[in-house]
């Protein structure tokens, strides 16, 4: 089986390929722009693997070529800092959404099954709890970021009714852990940068109490071998969440290696009022258990961090 990753040296990409083993796959391939120049994502990859990297980018109309032979299609190519995407719409459109649908016609031409991580901030509910069942009305999506992923997803919907397209489509909650490429503008990272950096911990005035899923990198990387490995390309849209935790319980989690630490209250564009529980069971449903830890996960990030600033 041959497998291609778009974004391939991002967070979740790095930890992916360096996860993968001699007897997964005849091929991987990894298509990556490099504009977060993440080199080190390349550096000592799994021995046994039969890795191929191309540098291009997903919205050129020529990226057909990598696509030929390829069982499945891991697409993690994506702009995903969602409150600075604010400032950049047209370029949010263009990658996440153009894209997008440049990957899926590739798929569709090469008949590749596609996995497509989503988010969870798709949701926008004044409900509890909240599953993949849910009304149109509480797809609410607060940012570009998270309006060009569900624009996305119902693209892919449309190209599975009509042009049988295979694919799965992952909301995956706020990334946490430790990866070559490990970004630190999402929630749980960012507090730990400042935490560690001797900084205040910046918070969104609305945002202390309020209940939100995460996904540890360990349990995004298992979800999508697991989705290959079960052939889940039924078009059906999954959960992909740990744990559903409030701003607050991450702090004290962080307070315990971090006694001294300080919050600071900001205002931001897409702050909201909404909380609830994003549910994984219909996932869990395929045979997945999540495995990861929140109190783990930041412990061990803030393990990296030794080095404090004054």
């Amino acid at each position: 089986m041959k497998l291609l990753i778009t974004g391939a040296m991002g967070h979740i990409g790095s930890k992916l390929i360096h996860s993968i083993k001699p007897s997964q796959f005849t091929e991987v391939r990894l298509v990556d722009n490099m504009m977060t120049q993440r080199y080190p994502s390349l550096f000592n990859l799994p021995h046994g693997v039969k890795f191929k990297f191309y540098e291009d980018d997903i919205c050129r109309a020529d990226i057909d070529k990598y696509f030929k032979g390829v069982d499945v299609v891991i697409h993690l190519a994506a702009i995903t800092d969602a409150s600075s995407t604010l400032n950049k719409k047209e370029l949010v459109e263009k990658v996440n959404y153009l894209g997008t649908k440049n990957v899926a016609e590739a798929c569709l031409h090469n008949k590749c099954c596609l996995i497509f991580p989503s988010t969870t901030s798709v949701y926008g509910t004044q409900s509890d709890i909240v599953d993949e069942y849910c009304s149109p009305d509480d797809l609410k999506p607060q940012s570009p970021y998270a309006e060009s992923k569900l624009k996305a997803e119902q693209l892919l919907i449309k190209l599975g009714k009509e042009n049988k397209l295979k694919f799965v489509t992952c909301r995956l909650g706020t990334i946490f852990g430790i990866s070559i490429g490990i970004r630190f503008h999402t929630a749980v990272n960012k507090f730990v940068w400042q935490a560690c950096m001797n900084k205040p911990i910046t918070v969104w005035r609305t945002a202390m109490n309020q209940r939100r899923p995460y996904l540890e990198l360990n349990d995004a990387v298992k979800a999508f071998l697991h989705i290959i490995d079960r052939k889940l390309f039924s078009r059906e849209t999954y959960n992909i969440v740990t744990v559903n935790s409030t701003v607050a319980e991450i702090i004290e989690i962080i307070k315990k290696k971090k006694p001294d630490m300080k919050v600071e209250y900001v205002d931001c564009a897409i702050m909201n009022q909404l909380t609830y529980t994003v549910a994984n069971d219909k996932f869990k449903r395929t045979g997945f258990e999540f495995k990861g830890d929140l109190k783990k996960g930041i412990f061990g990030t803030i393990g990296l961090l030794r080095i404090g600033s004054k």
